[in-house]
């Protein structure tokens, strides 16, 4: 394929590779009516192309860290989106929804463009620069989910549900070709072996660090998927809001992100990385608590209520970059396995927490316990971010 790629992809590649990973999960999404329709199942069934793929991008992180760990960052992206474009064929041309399914689990391979991003940004910048820099990466993750369903349903209007994934096998195949031209490996210190690789693991594993940067990661989403999972039963039940309507405020917590995310790529060298995570963990807990307040005073509002969510947002935009950072900095040579792991935990912890919103809500109290449940979140992120910046003054290493 004529030249390939010996020097660090530029920050732009990593934007798109970022917000690649994320597209597939939900473009597709306003098609799914007509994909039951065609593939004549139920919706249930159908509904696996979505918790099925979650669940499979968990496993994957895991799996995809230390591969890029022991055998560098640039073959195992290119194997993924290599895979990625070719299964996205596949969905695109399915004529059952166990064939389709099946090329959806092969789909989440993309998800090493995320993975596979941080890493590479950490084995070529310092810990903060690194946060700064995952922190224009993480807006493009943001933005991505955002644009993706509206993408998807003027696809489907124009020329069908199977046009979404042609277009993902384009994008796929598009961002294998700017990987091979513009990707040059980054990993200078693999691990010689698996086993050796294994060995390392109960240091990193043992670090106290490690779990405050990565369950702070965690709780920080975790409320993002509560949000998600109870702000449509909040918004029938306390605010009387057409679906229309809901769509576009749910963009408010996006938009938060987005700029919180902002304000980390530009203030992350300033600062340590403990004092970023505390700062955007008491933005969110802030938020939360005045609109609690607000509610009990009786105003519960389109304002109250998404005011108060849209801090959530702004505190894991503030947040989340640096402890990305963090969690790569732990152990810098298992920069890949110590971004899978993390990653792994985030889906978990947010599909956990995502079930019990959807348990415990009520129609009577949803906006109350919606709020206290991300405010709990929220509060355990702050918790573990106060732990790493506790360890940061402790001389002996954690």
């Amino acid at each position: 394929m004529g030249h390939t790629a010996t020097t660090p992809p530029t920050l732009a590649t990593l934007i798109l590779l970022a917000a690649l990973s994320s597209l597939p999960l939900n473009m597709f999404l306003p098609s799914l009516a007509n994909m039951v329709q065609d593939f004549r199942t139920d919706y249930a069934l159908m509904n696996l192309s979505v918790s099925g793929y979650l669940g499979v991008t968990a496993v994957l992180q895991v799996i995809i860290g230390p591969l890029s760990d022991r055998y560098g960052r640039r073959p195992v992206l290119l194997a993924c989106l290599a895979t990625f474009a070719v299964a996205s064929l596949g969905c695109a041309v399915a004529t059952d929804i166990w064939t389709f399914l099946g090329f959806r689990i092969l789909q989440g391979a993309v998800i090493s463009g995320w993975v596979l991003s941080l890493a590479t940004i950490r084995d070529t910048a310092p810990a903060q620069t690194a946060a700064g820099l995952i922190a224009y990466v993480s807006m493009a993750m943001s933005v991505a989910p955002m644009l993706g369903p509206m993408f998807g349903g003027v696809l489907d209007a124009f020329f069908g549900w199977r046009s979404s994934f042609l277009v993902l096998a384009a994008a796929g195949t598009a961002g294998l070709l700017l990987c091979w031209f513009d990707l040059g490996e980054t990993n200078r210190v693999r691990s010689g072996t698996f086993a050796r690789q294994l060995l390392a693991y109960p240091a990193l594993f043992r670090s106290g660090r490690f779990w405050g940067y990565a369950t702070c990661i965690a709780f920080s989403r975790a409320a993002f998927y509560a949000f998600l999972s109870g702000v449509p039963l909040v918004a029938r039940t306390a605010l009387d809001l057409p679906v229309a309507e809901l769509g576009l405020y749910m963009g408010t917590i996006t938009a938060g992100f987005f700029l919180g995310a902002f304000l980390s790529g530009r203030y992350a060298r300033r600062f340590s990385l403990s004092t970023m995570m505390v700062c955007g963990r008491v933005a969110a807990c802030a938020g939360l608590c005045l609109g609690l307040v607000l509610f009990s005073a009786g105003i519960v509002n389109e304002v109250t209520v998404f005011g108060a969510t849209l801090f959530v947002g702004l505190g894991n935009g503030l947040t989340i970059p640096s402890g990305d950072a963090g969690v790569l900095s732990v152990r810098p040579e298992l920069a890949g396995s110590s971004s899978g792991l993390s990653g792994a935990l985030t889906v978990g912890t947010g599909a956990i927490v995502a079930l019990i919103t959807g348990v415990i809500l009520s129609e009577q109290n949803a906006v109350y316990e919606l709020v206290g449940v991300m405010l709990v979140c929220s509060a355990l992120g702050l918790a573990s971010a106060l732990v790493v910046q506790w360890l940061d003054q402790t001389p002996v290493p954690v």
